[in-house]
């Protein structure tokens, strides 16, 4: 998918979400393999209530390759 595509699907209903997205897709995708590319645009996928818990450590994510795609955006994000 063409970054243009990912940046949009990066804008979120809520503003938490966009700040985990928006940078990391900034300064990270081209470098992500091809699949790891794949696998952000499925996570980017799903409902904002789900990334959300996700992303703020309030549940598990039970879907393997999303949980390890979260803890890139969150370290690759960190101060």
């Amino acid at each position: 998918m063409k970054i243009a595509r990912v940046r949009w699907a990066c804008r979120r209903g809520m503003l938490e979400l966009d700040v985990l997205f928006q940078p990391f897709v900034d300064k990270h995708y081209e470098q992500l393999s091809n699949e790891d590319k794949a696998i952000l645009v499925r996570l980017l996928e799903c409902e904002d209530p789900d990334l959300f818990a996700w992303f703020m450590g309030h549940e598990i994510c039970k879907v393997s390759e999303f949980a390890d795609m979260i803890v890139k955006v969150r370290g690759r994000n960190a101060p």
